[in-house]
């Protein structure tokens, strides 16, 4: 374990052996089981994980019982509700492992003291958190001025093993169609 952060904070930032060896012990390991939940919608988000290996969607459900999927995290992502975790307010979002995954856990206190003593890791943070913004937002100019075709094709040019690894209905959540749209669309793109 620690390998995928190892060579994920390497593509941004640098660290001596001795930093990140110091930074290992602010990370609890865990393993999670397909199907478990890391958090749960009420409960407040004490981790922020990062996914050495497997798959996890965060979602929120509305009041109709409707599925929406926020994001897919895999491999070299991380897993969070940020406004829980920095505020302490309890979540809205469930975070589930579709896969059994491997898991890097930290807690805000943790986090602090990560970036009080390892400088980089605030550069490191400063640029995720960056570019999960601007994912954000592209996301959702997408999801208001693009077709349900365009969003579909631009997940598999994305992510080209998702179809094998989510169930179809999840990425008609995803990309917010109803699965009867999806199937479709599938069917007319093959």
């Amino acid at each position: 374990m620690f390998e995928v952060l190892r060579n994920k904070l390497n593509e941004t930032i640098s660290l001596s052996s001795e930093e990140f060896e110091y930074a290992k012990t602010l990370f609890i390991p865990k393993k999670l089981r397909k199907k478990r939940f890391l958090l749960e919608d009420g409960d407040s988000c004490v981790y922020t994980s990062f996914v050495e290996k497997g798959l996890l969607r965060s979602f929120t459900i509305d009041d109709k019982g409707n599925e929406h999927i926020l994001q897919f995290s895999m491999q070299g992502w991380w897993a969070a509700d940020l406004y829980s975790f920095f505020t302490g307010e309890t979540s809205d979002y469930n975070i589930e492992a579709m896969e059994d995954s491997e898991l890097l856990l930290i807690t805000k206190d943790s986090w602090d003291l990560l970036l009080k003593e390892i400088p980089a890791f605030e550069r490191y943070f400063r640029i995720l958190i960056q570019n999960n913004l601007i994912a954000t937002q592209r996301r959702l100019m997408d999801t208001m001025s693009t077709t349900a075709e365009e969003r579909y094709l631009k997940l598999l040019h994305d992510f080209p093993d998702i179809s094998q690894r989510v169930p179809q209905h999840m990425i008609a959540s995803y990309i917010g169609v109803t699965r009867e749209t999806l199937s479709r669309l599938r069917s007319q793109l093959h």
